[in-house]
């Protein structure tokens, strides 16, 4: 009995006995999949949350901003992350220590300030705020080694980008309503990319095609037959304008007769490799190669940097450096490892000496390095069963260009050829790859051989084939998605974390469509554009434009004020807006009549301007609702049902897409503009040109938008 309350007592005590939770230091990054690859790094003494991305930002329904008090922001907390803020208050108010670990770069030096203010730290005291360009063990830990102040340079320039945004958009949209049409929109950098599709499209429209003829042979030696082009006559190079020009050369020719081998050039030349990504050019790859969109690129990116699981020992680990960089820059321990790597896989002779090193862009900030893998041995095959199709596509462009940079140039055997009878020559050009080189690792990088048989000179040939061709000049083409962000990137406009939502807008807007993957302007596109360059010239200028976002990269070197740059850019700008509300006209969008009547009513249809080019609606509006898309055929069959045409559609968003005019008898549908070599699945097979797969959108979103969604 003793011994039974001995042993009550004993368990009461140690019931009783208060334990002391040790606090831990608590880490905000944006992603919750960033978060757990950082916090296997930090080990059990922290805590790592996300804040899903912004938790403030100025308010949708206003302005925003207080023009009368040096353009102060009117921040608000983002509506739906109340739980979110409310539960990282609580985390912060527990916790030994905050850091924040958001990206580093300007958005993420203003998501972290933004997160100073409503946690409450103090911002001048603590050194709260850790940055890393990679997030793998060893450059996470050492981030935290040596955390450091919010840079308020970086945040003014975040902010001054956002107040100058929100003072173009807020101000000239409502114009846009009252004087063109409800539902309309301008911004700074989306007015640029805009003007650019619609000036070249002008310069298509004003094209004047000259003609032009060409003299394409194919000669034999012995069994071996080559290709030569028309060169010139007597020693002089000779352009070929009309057909009297061909004729009078075809006259000269004995076209039975020997032809002889008056010269040939051997020559060796050198292809040095590109240097490694920076946003822009891992966008137009990508986009060229990969057949991706500039989001669906950012999107793979952002993946692959926040952390793949990897399984087993290494478990979630960051696979590519921050995405959003101008810069092709490495790092030393980057080249030593990619040297190491090549010597052991491709041999000494495949490992440059000086790699290549690219210019930097005028005006690019150089803040990171390239996008490059953060590790050289993880090579795609290691790791594709753990990414999916787009992330692994992506992981081996970015992989193999890092890895090319490093490596020796492609060496080939060139050889031109002339060929001549009777003072009319032919010139063959041919080459072969002597040395791999940097194609070893990049073979999308390699050039196609044209071998030309054993020639020289004083050998006879025979000629087997003369084709004269007609041919007009061509005009400049349309803008392909990558072709926009190079022009963007050339004319200074916006910066490598703009690119993807510029382009995005512009299409959202059906400002733009896609025909055949390249940008056309739409008639609303138009009509904006030209309120635009008549009334706010400055919004509209490229070098305007451009020299503002060279102001932003002096308000984060801390050589401007970010209030001057703003104010600067509004006081002329107000003078414009006033111009446009007294001197704009209401534009008057005429309705056409289509030549039919109303299958409800009867009443006469009309032909409309939407927000999304037009569309047939009924003349009673609003006493009758009845809309009807307009249906373009293209002139195809379709290639499912072989009964119905393809027609041009689009998504209650505005986005094209193609389908059978037989639907919902027949499902085929796709995004991209078919041809006659477009299958039943809507992909058409490519040539081999290296470009990669089609973009694999899903068919079904496309399918349900049609049919549901009206023009209006």
């Amino acid at each position: 009995m003793v011994e039974a309350t001995k042993t009550k007592k004993t368990t009461k005590r140690a019931t009783t006995k208060k334990t002391t939770k040790r606090k831990k230091n608590l880490v905000i990054v944006e992603s919750p999949s960033k978060a757990k690859t950082i916090e296997k790094y930090l080990g059990s003494n922290y805590k790592v949350v996300a804040s899903i991305g912004h938790i403030r930002d100025l308010p949708k329904s206003q302005m925003g901003v207080d023009i009368e008090h040096d353009y102060t922001p009117k921040y608000i907390n983002i509506r739906g992350k109340g739980d979110i803020i409310k539960g990282l208050k609580k985390e912060a108010k527990a916790a030994n220590h905050v850091y924040l670990a958001s990206d580093p770069d300007r958005e993420g030096e203003a998501i972290a300030w933004h997160l100073s203010n409503i946690l409450d730290l103090d911002m001048d005291a603590g050194e709260n705020r850790v940055v890393f360009n990679e997030i793998t063990k060893d450059a996470v830990k050492d981030a935290f080694k040596k955390p450091r102040k919010i840079d308020m340079n970086l945040v003014d320039a975040q902010q001054a980008r956002r107040v100058l945004d929100r003072l173009v958009g807020y101000s000239i949209s409502p114009i846009l309503w009252k004087k063109v049409k409800p539902g309309l929109s301008a911004g700074r950098v989306q007015t640029i990319a805009l003007g650019l599709v619609i000036d070249r499209e002008h310069e298509i429209q004003a094209f004047q095609p000259e003609e032009y003829w060409t003299l394409d042979t194919q000669f034999k030696k012995n069994r071996s037959k080559f290709k030569a082009d028309f060169w010139g006559l007597a020693g002089k190079k000779m352009d070929l304008p009309d057909n009297d020009a061909v004729q009078d050369i075809i006259k000269r020719l004995d076209q039975q007769g020997d032809f002889e081998i008056v010269k040939v050039e051997a020559k060796e030349r050198r292809r040095n490799p590109q240097p490694p990504f920076t946003t822009s050019t891992m966008q137009q790859a990508a986009n060229n190669q990969l057949n991706f969109r500039a989001r669906k690129t950012m999107m793979a990116a952002q993946q692959l940097y926040e952390g793949i699981n990897l399984g087993g020992k290494e478990g979630s680990v960051g696979l590519i450096t921050y995405m959003r960089t101008d810069s092709t820059r490495i790092s030393s321990i980057a080249k030593n490892d990619a040297a190491h790597f090549i010597h052991t896989e491709y041999g000494e002779e495949y490992a440059a000496s000086k790699p290549v090193q690219g210019k930097p862009q005028e005006g690019a900030q150089d803040a990171h390095e390239a996008v490059r893998p953060t590790s050289v041995y993880r090579t795609p095959a290691s790791v594709k069963d753990k990414l999916t199709n787009d992330q692994f596509k992506l992981y081996q462009l970015i992989w193999s260009r890092f890895v090319a940079s490093q490596m020796t140039p492609e060496v080939l055997d060139t050889m031109a050829v002339t060929i001549e009878q009777n003072d009319v020559q032919f010139r063959a050009n041919g080459s072969k790859t002597k040395f791999q080189g940097f194609t070893k690792a990049y073979p999308a990088a390699r050039e196609k051989d044209n071998k030309l048989p054993e020639l020289a000179v004083g050998d006879v040939v025979t000629m087997e084939q003369l084709s004269p061709d007609q041919h007009f000049t061509q005009p400049p083409a349309r803008y392909t998605e990558a072709a926009l962000v190079k022009a963007l990137e050339e004319n200074g406009v916006g910066r490598p974390s703009t690119y993807a939502a510029t382009i995005e807008t512009i299409q959202k807007r059906a400002y733009v469509k896609r025909d055949a993957k390249k940008f056309v302007p739409t008639e609303i596109g138009e009509l904006v554009q030209g309120t635009m360059d008549e009334f706010f010239p400055d919004i509209t200028n490229v070098k305007f434009t451009a020299q503002v976002e060279n102001e932003l990269d002096e308000v984060e070197e801390g050589d401007k004020n970010w209030v001057t740059v703003v104010d600067d850019f509004y006081k002329p700008f107000s003078k414009e807006l006033a111009t446009a509300e007294s001197e704009m006209d209401k534009v008057v969008l005429k309705d056409e009549l289509a030549g039919e009547n109303c299958p409800v009513c009867g009443s006469p249809i009309l032909i409309k301007l939407g927000r999304y080019g037009k569309f047939k609606a009924c003349s009673r509006f609003p006493d009758c609702r009845y809309t009807e898309t307009i249906v373009e055929q293209i002139g195809l069959t379709c290639p499912k049902c072989k009964t119905g045409e393809v027609v041009e559609r689009k998504t209650r968003r505005g986005r094209t897409f193609y389908g059978c005019s037989r639907y919902p008898d027949c499902d085929f549908v796709t995004w991209d503009k078919p041809t006659k070599d477009t299958l039943p699945d809507g992909t058409t097979p490519k040539k081999d040109d290296g470009k990669g797969d089609k973009d694999t959108d899903k068919k079904a979103d496309a399918t349900s938008d049609a049919e549901t969604g009206k023009a209006e």
